[in-house]
C-alpha cells in the first residue's frame, strides 16, 4: 500500500531574478538556473514561488470563477460542451475525460492556443469556448499570458544551466528556442467533486485516487488550498513505502517514497513532462516520458504523481508544449555528454524523434468519451 512521509518536501525555487528583465543580477540568476537543473534531474518536480511576481488575489480569483461556473445547472455548462467544437475545446462532464479507457471522476474546461482559420471539422483547430460567467474570460486570459512568459523564461533559466552542464553553444539554444517560440499551449479548469461510495474508475473501495496525466515541457499548476491531494513519488534507495492511508501500492516494488506536493502560499508547482501511462496490478498510473527528457536523452528523468481525492477541490494546470510544428529530438550537446560518460560502457539509448503535434493529436483523440470512443479514432 502506498504511503506518503512528512519529512521530504519539494524543493521550492523563487523565479523573481528571471521575471524582471530590467534588473539583470547574473549570479542571482545562475543560482535560479542551478536550481531548476537540480530539481529537475532529482525530482522532475518543484514549487516555483511567484509571490513577487503574481498578486495571491488573482489567484483567489480564479478558483471563484472556477467554483462558479462548475456550480451552474447543467444545462447551461453544456453550452460550451466539446462536442459543440472540435472534440478537445471546452467543457466535459463528469467521467467524459478519459484517461487509457478510465473514467476520470471530475468535471473540466479545456482551451488551447488559439489557430489561424480554425475550423472545428479539424482535430485541434476548432475555437475556445468560454464560459458567460463574468470576468471569466478576462481574467483567465490575463492568467494565460502570464503562464506563456512564464513558461519561457524557464525555458531560459533552465538552458543557461544547460547551457554549463550540457556544453551547449549559442546556436544549438537558438536552435532550442525555435522550437518553443510559439508554444501550443493547454490550459485546463479542473473540478473534483467527492466521489461517490460505487465509483469505480481509479479506486479501491473506499480508497480512491485519480490518475494525473501532462504532455508538456512544463505544466505549471496552481491548485486550491485541498492538502494531501497532489502525490510525488520520490526515488531513494533504501526507503520502502509503508501500508498508511489506504491508498494502493502504484510504484511497483520500486525503492522510495509518496511525497505530499501541498499547495503552499506564493507558489505552484512545476513539473517536467508527458505522461505515460503504465498498468500494474490492474491500475493505471502516471509516468512522466517527457519532452525533456527526449531532449536530455535520459539526463532528466521520469517521475511517477497522482491526485487523490480529498473533497471538492479546484485544480488549474497551464501546459508550457512546444510548437505544434516542433520536431522534439536529443539535443546535439546532451548527445555528447552521453559519449563522454559511456568510456567503454554500454552506449546511451538514442531517444526517438517525435513531431508534437502529431503526438498531442493522437493523444487528445482517446482523451474523451462522449459517445464511447475517442473523438478521431
Amino acid at each position: 500500500m502506498g504511503s506518503t512521509d512528512r519529512g521530504f518536501q519539494l524543493p521550492i525555487i523563487s523565479i523573481a531574478p528571471y521575471w524582471d528583465s530590467q534588473s539583470v543580477n547574473t549570479t542571482e540568476r545562475e543560482a535560479v538556473s542551478k536550481a531548476l537543473h537540480s530539481a529537475c534531474v532529482e525530482y522532475g518536480f518543484f514549487y516555483l514561488d511567484i509571490s513577487g511576481c503574481i498578486d495571491p488575489a488573482e489567484t483567489e480569483e480564479l478558483t471563484r470563477l472556477a467554483r462558479e461556473f462548475f456550480a451552474l445547472p447543467q444545462a447551461e455548462k453544456d453550452k460550451i460542451a466539446l462536442k459543440h467544437q472540435d472534440s478537445a475545446r471546452g467543457y466535459q462532464r463528469l467521467k467524459e475525460n478519459v484517461t487509457n479507457g478510465k473514467a476520470d471522476n471530475h468535471e473540466g474546461i479545456d482551451f488551447y492556443k488559439p489557430v489561424e482559420n480554425p475550423d472545428k471539422s479539424r482535430p485541434l483547430w476548432g475555437e475556445n469556448q468560454w464560459p458567460t460567467v463574468p470576468d471569466f474570460q478576462t481574467k483567465y486570459e490575463k492568467w494565460i499570458e502570464k503562464m506563456k512568459k512564464l513558461g519561457m523564461i524557464l525555458m531560459e533559466a533552465q538552458v543557461t544551466r544547460m547551457a554549463y552542464g550540457l556544453r551547449m553553444d549559442t546556436e544549438e539554444w537558438h536552435q532550442l528556442r525555435a522550437q518553443v517560440d510559439d508554444s501550443f499551449w493547454v490550459m485546463r479548469i479542473i473540478g473534483y467533486p467527492p466521489l461517490p461510495d460505487d465509483h469505480d474508475g481509479f479506486s479501491c473501495g473506499a480508497h480512491k485516487y485519480t490518475q494525473a496525466t501532462d504532455e508538456t515541457i512544463f505544466s505549471l499548476l496552481y491548485a486550491d488550498a485541498t492538502r494531501s491531494a497532489l502525490q510525488v513519488f520520490l526515488r531513494k534507495r533504501g526507503h520502502v513505502s509503508k501500508a498508511a492511508d489506504g491508498l494502493p501500492d502504484e510504484h511497483g516494488g520500486e525503492e522510495g517514497l509518496w511525497i505530499n506536493a501541498d499547495p503552499i502560499p506564493g507558489c505552484i508547482v512545476c513539473n517536467i513532462g508527458e505522461s505515460e501511462s503504465i498498468r500494474r496490478s490492474k491500475r493505471l498510473l502516471t509516468h512522466n516520458r517527457i519532452v525533456w527528457e527526449i531532449w536530455t536523452n535520459g539526463l532528466y528523468k521520469s517521475t511517477l504523481h497522482r491526485v487523490v481525492h480529498r473533497g471538492t477541490n479546484y485544480r488549474i494546470p497551464f501546459f508550457f508544449e512546444p510548437n505544434f510544428t516542433a520536431n522534439i529530438a536529443p539535443l546535439p550537446a546532451a548527445k555528447r555528454v552521453n559519449a563522454m560518460a559511456e568510456k567503454g560502457d554500454t552506449p546511451h539509448e538514442v531517444y526517438k524523434p517525435v513531431v508534437y503535434g502529431d503526438f498531442l493529436m493522437r493523444k487528445v483523440g482517446n482523451n474523451f468519451a462522449t459517445d464511447g470512443r475517442g473523438k478521431y479514432d
